[in-house]
């Protein structure tokens, strides 16, 4: 890894936990980091996961996999062969050096994801739907366009220079591609009427959408949805599905995780810790013993575990609450690519399924996975009481809005409630329920506060407990954290260990 990457973990001593065994509890991101880097300083890591499969959130569902959620009859995945679907993170923002670095460490290939296409729609609550390079520019123009009158006017010159002014009216004809009278009558940006042709088949571009038009779409805010700093391109993917970068970890490590194992109990002791599990293919029960803990188990999950954390502890975990979020995805003919000309991207729909999501991989193969759901908080809370097949369909709808007659052409639908995922129970906390715009960067709450320390030899670990809760790197960061906290213990109770002992060491 560069310098640069790498820099979020400085590199513990290679025999600093020699003697010591961690027990680590659950091999989505923040575990795998966890037992990575433990087992690169030298401890014994066992690392334990109740699923068959590593990765947590980290999912990815494959022709023949297994959707089980609470309450609902299995569902098996039916795609074309090579065809996936991520059912959690689907994308990695370019300064996620953490994330990315362990792909480059790991050798796992990235592709970019297409985050925005000015192709796509921004479809009203009238089922009226714009190109977004139409409302973004058209937007712009008319906004440019009052802006440049406001100025000529007068009516800013307690704001502006006579010098700021002359600077400002250019750039304003720029930006909004007005005419030489400080008008906005429409742009070739927002597309063509008349395609340019040969010789003098001449472009021309539509006349500008009225402003009142631009405003009536419900989903207008969504043409800054890009401009938000976690989704600027350019934005990554691995190639194959996000979980290679996960098996990347386990390839690594040393003892790669043991799968399959449920958790049943936790005892922390002034000796040691000592963890009980389930091994779910044979029944049988096992015991791992340890000299500490880090435990990654999400807080619903892990708040129905016999424990004897200390009661702050218990209660804090107890009383954590996590969000609701959906996704639904189809099998289908490329018909956004050759009818569209919609090439990765978003649509944004709004309403119970939010958007419809074109895959970036394989651009002009014949079938293509679409996400036709991905909703969180109040309106997926709702929308995931409805019948699984009444949710697959009412997303197969909203694509027959926006792509007519193509609903028929969706295929072996797909719906994950991440509210009813076993080992997860939820996507992310909801550490400020109802305040909206600060779940990430803003967390600051006693129990997140207090969940940060250990507790006796446990310490927890997980993008939960990061200022990005809903992101991979959050995970990275808080696996950090606790790995540099728990080296910082073992390194000051090996000085305060008798000279004669450490020389027995």
């Amino acid at each position: 890894m560069s310098t640069a990457r790498a820099a979020a973990m400085p590199a513990l001593p290679p025999t600093l936990g020699n003697g010591k065994h961690v027990i680590v509890l659950g091999a989505g991101i923040s575990g795998l980091v966890a037992a990575y880097e433990l087992e690169q300083a030298g401890f014994l890591v066992t690392l334990l996961e109740a699923r068959e499969r590593v990765g947590g959130r980290a999912w990815t569902v494959r022709d023949g996999d297994k959707i089980e959620m609470i309450g609902e009859e299995t569902q098996t995945a039916r795609f074309t062969d090579g065809a996936y679907f991520n059912a959690g993170p689907a994308r990695i923002p370019s300064f996620h050096t953490g994330l990315l670095g362990y792909a480059d460490k790991f050798g796992v290939p990235l592709e970019v994801e297409v985050n925005s296409s000015r192709s796509a729609y921004i479809v009203g609550d009238d089922g009226a739907k714009l190109r977004q390079r139409t409302a973004v520019n058209d937007m712009r123009g008319h906004i440019a366009e009052l802006l440049s009158k406001a100025v000529s006017q007068g009516a800013l010159d307690q704001r502006l220079t006579p010098g700021d002014k002359e600077k400002l009216l250019p750039f304003l004809r720029f930006y909004g591609d007005l005419d030489d009278t400080g008008a906005f009558t429409g742009t070739a940006r927002s597309g063509f009427q008349t395609m340019p042709g040969a010789g003098p088949a001449f472009a021309t571009h539509h006349p500008a959408r009225p402003l009142g038009e631009l405003l009536a779409n419900q989903q207008l805010p969504m043409t800054l949805f890009d401009d938000a700093f976690y989704m600027q391109a350019t934005m990554v993917e691995p190639v194959g599905g996000m979980d290679r970068i996960h098996a990347g970890f386990d390839r690594n490590l040393r003892r790669p995780a043991i799968r399959g194992a449920e958790v049943t109990r936790i005892r922390d002791t002034a000796k040691g810790v000592e963890v009980v599990y389930r091994d779910k293919a044979s029944h049988a029960t096992n015991v791992v013993s340890g000299d500490y803990l880090i435990c990654t188990i999400p807080f619903p999950v892990l708040s129905s575990i016999d424990t004897n954390f200390s009661k702050p502890v218990a209660q804090a975990i107890a009383g954590v609450v996590y969000d609701h979020s959906n996704k639904i995805a189809f099998d289908a003919p490329r018909f956004w690519e050759t009818e569209d000309q919609i090439y990765g991207g978003i649509t944004f729909v709004g309403g119970p399924t939010s958007l419809i999501w074109y895959p970036s991989a394989a651009i002009h193969s014949a079938r293509g996975m679409l996400l036709a759901c991905y909703a969180s908080g109040p309106v997926a809370a709702d929308f995931q009481k409805r019948p699984i097949a009444e949710q697959i369909e009412y997303a197969r709808a909203v694509v027959e809005k926006v792509h007519p007659g193509h609903g028929k052409d969706l295929s072996n639908g797909i719906a994950v409630n991440w509210h009813k995922i076993p080992y997860s129970l939820g996507p992310w906390p909801a550490w400020n329920p109802g305040q909206a715009g600060r779940q990430e960067g803003n967390i600051d709450t006693p129990a997140f506060r207090l969940l940060q320390k250990p507790d006796g030899r446990v310490y927890f670990a997980s993008a939960a407990l990061s200022q990005t809760p809903g992101w991979q790197e959050g995970g990275i960061a808080s696996a950090h954290y606790q790995v540099k906290a728990l080296a910082g213990r073992v390194t000051a109770e090996a000085l305060a260990e008798p000279s004669w002992e450490r020389r027995a060491a």
